[in-house]
């Protein structure tokens, strides 16, 4: 396959992946259009912030469990219906 005038498909791969996580994992931060005309050292970067944000979320999280600090039980905000709804006992 020629691929003087286009990219090649292992490397439109590497670009439309990063560009689908930054766009997805980026917490609404970036845009398509924006990613994609982003310098590819600015991409890396972004790309590597966010696996650092999240290698040190699961790390605190590992932590946290082996502490028992997690509650075992979803907690929820502890409202009785009876009282807020008007229902007839």
């Amino acid at each position: 396959m020629l691929t003087f005038f286009g990219l090649t498909p292992q490397y439109r791969n590497n670009l439309f992946t990063q560009i689908h996580d930054l766009v997805f994992h980026g917490g609404g931060g970036f845009q398509h259009l924006e990613v994609y005309n982003m310098p590819i050292w600015l991409r890396k970067f972004h790309i590597q912030k966010i696996n650092e944000h999240n290698k040190k979320q699961r790390e605190e999280l590992e932590k946290a469990q082996q502490k028992g600090n997690t509650p075992k039980k979803p907690m929820g905000p502890g409202i009785n219906p009876s009282s807020v709804y008007n229902f007839k006992k």
